[in-house]
Protein backbone atom coordinates (compact mmCIF):
# COMPACT_ATOMS: atom_id res chain seq x y z
CA UNK A 1 0.00 0.00 0.00
CA UNK A 2 1.38 3.57 -0.64
CA UNK A 3 0.89 4.19 3.09
CA UNK A 4 3.27 1.06 3.91
CA UNK A 5 5.96 3.01 1.25
CA UNK A 6 5.49 5.94 2.59
CA UNK A 7 6.30 4.63 5.97
CA UNK A 8 8.94 2.50 5.15
CA UNK A 9 10.46 5.42 2.90
CA UNK A 10 10.82 7.48 6.53
CA UNK A 11 13.17 4.97 7.77
CA UNK A 12 15.87 4.97 4.42
CA UNK A 13 15.46 9.07 4.37
CA UNK A 14 14.95 10.40 7.64
CA UNK A 15 17.59 11.11 10.30
CA UNK A 16 17.57 8.54 13.06
CA UNK A 17 16.64 11.16 15.85
CA UNK A 18 13.01 11.62 13.46
CA UNK A 19 10.10 10.56 14.51
CA UNK A 20 8.09 7.69 12.99
CA UNK A 21 5.08 7.61 11.49
CA UNK A 22 4.55 3.57 11.65
CA UNK A 23 5.79 3.84 15.60
CA UNK A 24 2.75 6.65 16.25
CA UNK A 25 0.07 5.85 18.57
CA UNK A 26 -3.42 7.05 19.20
CA UNK A 27 -5.85 6.83 22.21
CA UNK A 28 -8.27 4.86 20.32
CA UNK A 29 -7.49 2.69 18.13
CA UNK A 30 -8.68 3.12 14.29
CA UNK A 31 -7.81 1.41 10.97
CA UNK A 32 -4.92 2.88 9.19
CA UNK A 33 -5.20 4.50 5.90
CA UNK A 34 -4.59 3.00 2.98
CA UNK A 35 -2.70 6.20 1.87
CA UNK A 36 -1.60 8.68 4.75
CA UNK A 37 0.82 8.05 7.20
CA UNK A 38 -0.87 8.55 10.61
CA UNK A 39 0.82 12.31 11.02
CA UNK A 40 -0.95 13.04 7.72
CA UNK A 41 -4.47 12.10 8.54
CA UNK A 42 -3.72 14.22 12.10
CA UNK A 43 -2.83 17.43 10.26
CA UNK A 44 -5.49 16.85 7.35
CA UNK A 45 -8.06 16.17 10.76
CA UNK A 46 -6.53 19.73 12.21
CA UNK A 47 -7.04 21.76 8.39
CA UNK A 48 -10.92 20.42 8.33
CA UNK A 49 -11.90 21.05 11.89
CA UNK A 50 -14.22 24.19 12.98
CA UNK A 51 -11.64 25.35 15.58
CA UNK A 52 -8.52 26.03 12.64
CA UNK A 53 -11.60 27.57 10.39
CA UNK A 54 -12.37 30.24 13.48
CA UNK A 55 -8.69 31.09 13.39
CA UNK A 56 -9.23 33.64 10.53
CA UNK A 57 -11.41 35.97 12.72
CA UNK A 58 -9.23 36.25 15.94
CA UNK A 59 -6.67 38.78 16.75
CA UNK A 60 -3.21 37.87 16.52
CA UNK A 61 -2.01 41.48 17.57
CA UNK A 62 -4.33 43.95 16.31
CA UNK A 63 -7.81 43.64 16.87
CA UNK A 64 -10.60 44.19 14.28
CA UNK A 65 -8.01 45.89 11.48
CA UNK A 66 -9.42 47.42 8.53
CA UNK A 67 -6.24 46.86 6.45
CA UNK A 68 -6.60 43.50 4.84
CA UNK A 69 -2.77 42.77 5.32
CA UNK A 70 -2.94 42.68 9.17
CA UNK A 71 -2.32 38.84 10.07
CA UNK A 72 -4.81 37.01 12.20
CA UNK A 73 -4.32 34.08 14.12
CA UNK A 74 -4.78 31.85 11.28
CA UNK A 75 -1.94 33.73 9.23
CA UNK A 76 -0.01 33.22 12.33
CA UNK A 77 -0.53 29.95 12.09
CA UNK A 78 -0.03 29.11 8.42
CA UNK A 79 3.54 31.08 8.99
CA UNK A 80 4.74 29.25 12.15
CA UNK A 81 3.94 25.98 9.94
CA UNK A 82 6.16 27.21 6.96
CA UNK A 83 9.32 28.16 9.05
CA UNK A 84 8.52 25.11 10.72
CA UNK A 85 8.16 22.66 8.05
CA UNK A 86 11.62 24.57 6.69
CA UNK A 87 13.84 23.18 9.37
CA UNK A 88 12.65 20.00 9.42
CA UNK A 89 12.98 19.16 5.86
CA UNK A 90 16.62 20.69 5.99
CA UNK A 91 17.14 18.25 9.30
CA UNK A 92 15.65 15.30 7.70
CA UNK A 93 13.30 15.51 10.52
CA UNK A 94 9.80 14.61 10.01
CA UNK A 95 7.87 17.11 8.24
CA UNK A 96 4.43 15.71 8.85
CA UNK A 97 4.68 15.71 12.42
CA UNK A 98 6.04 19.26 12.39
CA UNK A 99 2.92 20.53 10.10
CA UNK A 100 0.65 19.04 12.23
CA UNK A 101 1.63 20.35 15.72
CA UNK A 102 2.28 24.07 13.46
CA UNK A 103 -1.40 23.98 12.71
CA UNK A 104 -2.90 22.94 15.78
CA UNK A 105 -0.88 24.63 17.87
CA UNK A 106 -3.07 27.98 18.34
CA UNK A 107 -6.28 26.36 18.40
CA UNK A 108 -7.01 27.09 22.12
CA UNK A 109 -6.32 31.02 21.71
CA UNK A 110 -9.21 33.31 22.80
CA UNK A 111 -10.81 36.06 20.94
CA UNK A 112 -9.21 39.26 21.10
CA UNK A 113 -5.73 37.69 21.40
CA UNK A 114 -3.72 36.81 24.62
CA UNK A 115 -5.96 39.70 26.69
CA UNK A 116 -9.30 37.41 26.25
CA UNK A 117 -6.36 34.46 27.84
CA UNK A 118 -5.76 36.93 30.51
CA UNK A 119 -9.47 37.63 31.67
CA UNK A 120 -9.67 33.77 31.56
CA UNK A 121 -7.01 32.67 33.39
CA UNK A 122 -8.49 35.82 36.09
CA UNK A 123 -11.83 33.95 35.92
CA UNK A 124 -10.69 31.34 39.08
CA UNK A 125 -9.51 29.00 35.91
CA UNK A 126 -5.95 27.22 34.75
CA UNK A 127 -6.69 28.40 31.22
CA UNK A 128 -3.77 28.32 29.03
CA UNK A 129 -4.33 28.64 25.41
CA UNK A 130 -2.00 25.41 25.22
CA UNK A 131 -4.10 23.46 27.30
CA UNK A 132 -7.14 24.42 25.40
CA UNK A 133 -5.46 23.61 21.97
CA UNK A 134 -5.55 20.09 23.59
CA UNK A 135 -8.75 20.27 24.85
CA UNK A 136 -10.13 21.44 21.81
CA UNK A 137 -8.14 18.06 19.61
CA UNK A 138 -8.85 15.78 22.59
CA UNK A 139 -12.93 16.60 23.41
CA UNK A 140 -14.12 19.33 21.80
CA UNK A 141 -13.64 18.61 18.37
CA UNK A 142 -15.88 16.62 16.09
CA UNK A 143 -19.05 16.83 18.06
CA UNK A 144 -17.71 16.06 21.50
CA UNK A 145 -15.56 13.41 20.21
CA UNK A 146 -12.06 14.25 19.50
CA UNK A 147 -10.19 13.90 16.87
CA UNK A 148 -7.83 10.82 17.98
CA UNK A 149 -4.52 12.49 17.29
CA UNK A 150 -1.66 10.83 17.72
CA UNK A 151 0.38 11.35 21.01
CA UNK A 152 3.10 12.60 19.32
CA UNK A 153 0.97 15.55 18.13
CA UNK A 154 -0.80 16.28 21.13
CA UNK A 155 2.28 16.59 23.17
CA UNK A 156 3.91 18.73 20.81
CA UNK A 157 0.45 21.26 21.11
CA UNK A 158 0.63 21.15 24.59
CA UNK A 159 4.44 22.12 25.04
CA UNK A 160 4.39 24.19 22.08
CA UNK A 161 4.62 27.68 24.39
CA UNK A 162 7.96 28.59 25.25
CA UNK A 163 7.35 32.08 26.56
CA UNK A 164 10.55 33.74 28.42
CA UNK A 165 12.05 29.97 29.31
CA UNK A 166 15.53 29.52 28.14
CA UNK A 167 16.05 27.74 24.96
CA UNK A 168 16.49 24.38 26.79
CA UNK A 169 13.59 23.91 29.82
CA UNK A 170 14.12 20.92 32.13
CA UNK A 171 10.03 19.73 32.64
CA UNK A 172 8.20 21.32 29.49
CA UNK A 173 10.20 20.28 26.49
CA UNK A 174 8.36 18.55 23.94
CA UNK A 175 9.57 14.72 23.27
CA UNK A 176 9.75 14.83 19.85
CA UNK A 177 12.57 17.21 17.79
CA UNK A 178 9.51 17.91 15.71
CA UNK A 179 7.71 19.59 18.33
CA UNK A 180 11.05 21.67 19.33
CA UNK A 181 10.68 22.76 16.07
CA UNK A 182 7.33 24.12 16.40
CA UNK A 183 8.30 25.60 19.94
CA UNK A 184 10.58 27.72 18.35
CA UNK A 185 9.14 28.93 15.03
CA UNK A 186 6.33 30.14 16.80
CA UNK A 187 8.72 32.58 18.19
CA UNK A 188 9.91 32.73 15.29
CA UNK A 189 7.39 33.75 12.98
CA UNK A 190 5.43 36.17 15.49
CA UNK A 191 8.46 38.41 16.34
CA UNK A 192 9.07 39.07 12.71
CA UNK A 193 5.49 39.59 10.99
CA UNK A 194 4.43 41.33 14.61
CA UNK A 195 7.69 43.54 13.85
CA UNK A 196 5.75 44.24 10.43
CA UNK A 197 2.37 45.35 11.49
CA UNK A 198 3.50 47.65 13.51
CA UNK A 199 5.53 49.46 10.82
CA UNK A 200 2.13 48.83 8.45
CA UNK A 201 -0.14 50.38 11.43
CA UNK A 202 2.62 53.18 11.62
CA UNK A 203 3.15 52.30 15.37
CA UNK A 204 6.74 51.83 15.28
CA UNK A 205 9.04 52.97 11.85
CA UNK A 206 12.12 50.79 10.12
CA UNK A 207 14.56 53.32 11.50
CA UNK A 208 12.93 52.60 14.95
CA UNK A 209 14.41 49.20 15.03
CA UNK A 210 17.49 48.59 17.06
CA UNK A 211 20.16 49.20 15.32
CA UNK A 212 22.31 45.92 16.76
CA UNK A 213 19.08 43.95 15.08
CA UNK A 214 19.40 45.23 12.14
CA UNK A 215 23.66 44.44 12.43
CA UNK A 216 23.00 40.98 13.81
CA UNK A 217 19.88 39.81 11.93
CA UNK A 218 19.19 41.73 8.62
CA UNK A 219 17.52 44.91 8.03
CA UNK A 220 13.96 43.05 6.09
CA UNK A 221 12.35 40.42 7.73
CA UNK A 222 13.14 37.91 4.95
CA UNK A 223 16.79 38.60 5.78
CA UNK A 224 16.06 38.17 9.41
CA UNK A 225 14.18 35.28 8.99
CA UNK A 226 16.98 33.71 6.56
CA UNK A 227 19.54 34.52 9.80
CA UNK A 228 17.46 32.59 12.56
CA UNK A 229 16.74 29.54 10.39
CA UNK A 230 19.89 28.79 8.90
CA UNK A 231 21.21 29.52 12.65
CA UNK A 232 19.14 27.12 13.66
CA UNK A 233 19.85 24.19 11.42
CA UNK A 234 23.23 24.30 11.34
CA UNK A 235 23.40 24.31 15.55
CA UNK A 236 21.74 21.69 15.57
CA UNK A 237 23.87 19.35 13.33
CA UNK A 238 26.48 20.45 15.31
CA UNK A 239 24.88 19.74 18.36
CA UNK A 240 23.94 16.26 16.89
CA UNK A 241 20.53 16.66 17.03
CA UNK A 242 20.38 16.68 20.95
CA UNK A 243 18.15 19.49 20.67
CA UNK A 244 16.71 22.28 18.31
CA UNK A 245 19.11 25.05 19.04
CA UNK A 246 20.68 28.51 17.67
CA UNK A 247 23.16 29.71 18.10
CA UNK A 248 24.00 31.99 21.38
CA UNK A 249 24.78 35.58 19.75
CA UNK A 250 21.62 34.80 17.25
CA UNK A 251 18.91 33.97 20.14
CA UNK A 252 19.75 36.82 22.61
CA UNK A 253 19.02 39.16 19.58
CA UNK A 254 16.30 37.58 18.84
CA UNK A 255 15.01 38.07 22.27
CA UNK A 256 16.32 41.30 22.53
CA UNK A 257 14.03 42.12 19.84
CA UNK A 258 11.38 40.46 21.43
CA UNK A 259 11.48 42.54 24.66
CA UNK A 260 11.92 45.77 22.32
CA UNK A 261 8.79 45.09 20.66
CA UNK A 262 7.08 44.35 23.97
CA UNK A 263 7.59 47.59 25.34
CA UNK A 264 6.79 49.51 21.63
CA UNK A 265 4.17 47.72 20.64
CA UNK A 266 2.47 44.81 22.43
CA UNK A 267 1.97 47.32 25.46
CA UNK A 268 2.00 50.82 23.46
CA UNK A 269 -0.97 53.04 23.91
CA UNK A 270 -3.00 51.97 20.76
CA UNK A 271 -3.04 48.37 20.90
CA UNK A 272 -3.45 48.54 24.41
CA UNK A 273 -6.68 50.70 24.38
CA UNK A 274 -8.37 48.37 22.16
CA UNK A 275 -7.11 45.04 23.62
CA UNK A 276 -8.74 46.65 27.47
CA UNK A 277 -12.06 46.86 25.35
CA UNK A 278 -11.23 43.39 24.65
CA UNK A 279 -10.70 42.36 28.07
CA UNK A 280 -14.59 44.21 28.68
CA UNK A 281 -16.65 41.84 26.27
CA UNK A 282 -14.73 38.71 27.15
CA UNK A 283 -14.90 39.09 30.95
CA UNK A 284 -18.90 39.91 30.72
CA UNK A 285 -19.22 36.84 28.47
CA UNK A 286 -17.42 34.66 30.87
CA UNK A 287 -19.44 35.66 34.38
CA UNK A 288 -22.77 35.89 31.93
CA UNK A 289 -22.44 32.22 30.65
CA UNK A 290 -20.81 30.91 33.87
CA UNK A 291 -24.34 31.89 35.60
CA UNK A 292 -26.48 31.48 32.47
CA UNK A 293 -24.64 28.03 31.39
CA UNK A 294 -28.08 26.38 30.36
CA UNK A 295 -27.71 29.21 27.48
CA UNK A 296 -24.38 27.38 26.50
CA UNK A 297 -25.87 25.64 22.27
CA UNK A 298 -23.94 22.52 23.47
CA UNK A 299 -23.84 22.29 27.43
CA UNK A 300 -26.60 19.66 27.32
CA UNK A 301 -25.44 17.70 24.76
CA UNK A 302 -21.92 18.00 26.81
CA UNK A 303 -23.53 17.15 30.09
CA UNK A 304 -24.80 13.89 28.39
CA UNK A 305 -21.97 12.28 26.85
CA UNK A 306 -19.22 13.25 29.48
CA UNK A 307 -21.49 12.89 32.78
CA UNK A 308 -20.61 15.60 35.05
CA UNK A 309 -19.91 19.22 32.96
CA UNK A 310 -18.86 22.04 35.10
CA UNK A 311 -20.53 25.30 34.09
CA UNK A 312 -17.90 27.14 34.68
CA UNK A 313 -15.68 25.21 31.97
CA UNK A 314 -18.48 25.46 29.72
CA UNK A 315 -18.15 28.82 30.14
CA UNK A 316 -14.12 28.54 29.39
CA UNK A 317 -14.82 26.44 26.52
CA UNK A 318 -17.60 28.70 24.84
CA UNK A 319 -16.00 32.14 25.30
CA UNK A 320 -12.51 30.76 24.06
CA UNK A 321 -13.82 29.33 20.80
CA UNK A 322 -15.74 32.37 19.68
CA UNK A 323 -13.64 34.72 16.99
CA UNK A 324 -13.70 38.36 17.41
CA UNK A 325 -16.45 39.13 15.52
CA UNK A 326 -18.71 36.66 17.32
CA UNK A 327 -17.87 37.48 20.62
CA UNK A 328 -18.95 41.23 19.91
CA UNK A 329 -22.14 40.03 18.11
CA UNK A 330 -23.06 37.78 21.56
CA UNK A 331 -21.79 40.87 23.70
CA UNK A 332 -24.26 43.04 21.73
CA UNK A 333 -27.19 40.78 22.26
CA UNK A 334 -26.83 40.36 25.72
CA UNK A 335 -25.63 43.90 27.16
CA UNK A 336 -26.50 46.49 24.41
CA UNK A 337 -30.59 47.43 24.54
CA UNK A 338 -32.13 47.01 21.16
CA UNK A 339 -34.35 50.04 19.89
CA UNK A 340 -38.15 49.05 19.65
CA UNK A 341 -39.69 49.69 15.67
CA UNK A 342 -42.11 52.02 15.06
CA UNK A 343 -45.22 49.50 13.69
Amino acid sequence: MIRENLENLEYKYLHSRASKSKEAKRNKYEEECSIRTKFQRDRDRILHSKSFRRLKHKTQVFMAPEGDHYRTRMTHTLEVAQIAKTIAKALRLNEDLTEAIALGHDLGHTPFGHAGEFILREGKTSYHHAKQSLRIVEKLENEGEGLNLTEEVKDGILKHSKGKSPLITKGNMPKSLEGEIVRLSDKIAYINHDLEDAIRAKIISYTDIPSQVVAVLGETKSQRIKTIVSSVINATIEDKYQHIVMEEKIYKTMYLLRDWLFEHVYLSEPVVKELEKGKGIVKALFEYFTQNYYEIPFYEKYLKKWGEYDPNQASVDYVAGMTDRFAIKTYEKIFIPKGWAIL
